[in-house]
């Protein structure tokens, strides 16, 4: 009985203070490396991410968004209206995708070693795909394959006459 008295409560003290329900929106997980269709609000008109190294955002039209996880952290997306107010703000959490993907530890699970971690992207078969918190060295030996076919894949839009971005 008492969730409808708190419901309206909070929706009258939205109004007094000019926040929509939409700004008071729970988070939304990205996973790293992929993108996540988001619901614009109605009377969008400005949009942006706090910390673009963590995610990305790109508008496709005025109702429909694409937010990228770009490295694993937390940051948030703002939403303003055509009057400067904010319409929704809500936590962009970036984190390790949660199917098709295999992380293998060795080693010490304690003390000042520190583990061997492998990550693996599965899909029929595992193939070995380098992500954030391995070894340096493990690291950089494994992805600088993927940086590679990247700049390669630039070069040939770019030699077709393609924008291509800049690796």
């Amino acid at each position: 009985m008492r969730r409808p008295l708190l419901a309206a409560l909070l929706a009258v003290l939205a109004a007094l203070f000019g926040v929509s329900a939409a700004a008071a929106a729970g988070s939304i997980s990205a996973p790293i490396d992929q993108g996540v269709r988001v619901s614009l609000p109605a009377g969008a008109r400005d949009v942006m991410i706090g910390n673009p190294a963590i995610a990305d955002i790109t508008v496709v039209d005025s109702r429909t968004a694409v937010i990228q996880g770009r490295a694993y952290g937390v940051t948030n997306l703002i939403v303003v209206d055509a009057r400067g107010r904010t319409i929704l703000n809500s936590q962009v959490a970036v984190s390790a995708p949660d199917v098709n993907r295999v992380s293998v530890y060795r080693g010490p699970s304690g003390g000042n070693a520190v583990p061997h971690v492998a990550n693996y992207a599965c899909a029929g078969r595992c193939e070995r795909t380098p992500m954030p918190g391995e070894t340096e060295i493990e690291y950089n030996r494994y992805s600088i394959g993927f940086n590679a076919y990247a700049m390669r894949a630039a070069e040939a839009r770019r030699a077709m006459g393609g924008a291509a971005p800049s690796p």
